[in-house]
């Protein structure tokens, strides 16, 4: 029961920090010119906010440009299989495939999901820290203008640069790293299963459905 709560946690989480990298508004919040990675975040938001608005494009067709558009974004699979922990080492090669494709789905559909609700609101990027040679964490803070007393979300992104490009590889929400709780989540589920990832893979796919 414990690890269901942690799941539609992690599903609120997942597509609260979605609908902002998607839907959001962002603006710059320092005067001295963005770092490489901020600028990433920055950009792929405004191209983000290109999808959304074009009133030519049918809710089908944005939902498919979304996707495209967060697989050039994310590292998805290297998220994905973080999450199975120890479990991946015994995974066999099927399985794994499975669950990519699977894990893949359920980030969409969750994604899709949620976009809406947060729309109107900003993103404001405020500094980033280099946590090491190719690890940088981008900070930044939702601004409400409906509501501009309420006390902002704190957002941050851990930006890697993959194969020569950057990448989106883990998101916290409020100190929440989404990238470990679901790995927490997913393990003891695993635990629970004698280490079955089919039984896993039956799972995202139901709450994949459950979205639409």
């Amino acid at each position: 029961m414990r690890g269901m709560m942690r799941l539609k946690f992690f599903a609120t989480s997942f597509s609260f920090v979605a609908a902002l990298v998607l839907s959001l508004g962002l603006s710059m919040g320092r005067a001295e010119a963005a770092s490489p990675a901020e600028q990433f975040i920055a950009d792929n938001v405004q191209k983000a906010m290109g999808i959304l608005n074009n009133t030519a494009s049918s809710k089908e067709q944005k939902k498919t440009e979304f996707q495209n558009f967060l697989l050039g974004l994310t590292d998805i699979q290297s998220i994905g299989r973080y999450t199975l922990g120890q479990y991946r080492r015994s995974a066999s090669p099927e399985d794994l495939t499975a669950f990519d494709a699977a894990f893949k789905d359920y980030a969409m559909s969750v994604y899709q999901s949620y976009f809406a609700k947060y729309s109107g609101q900003s993103l404001k990027v405020t500094g980033s820290n280099q946590l090491g040679a190719n690890d940088i964490m981008v900070k930044t803070v939702t601004v409400d203008p409906k509501k501009p007393s309420a006390k902002p979300f704190e957002v941050n992104f851990r930006v890697q640069t993959v194969n020569g490009r950057m990448l989106v590889v883990d998101f916290s929400v409020e100190g929440v790293w989404i990238r470990e709780l679901e790995r927490n989540d997913f393990t003891s589920y695993l635990g629970q299963k004698n280490g079955d990832v089919k039984a896993l893979v039956a799972m995202l796919k139901q709450k994949a459905a459950q979205q639409h």
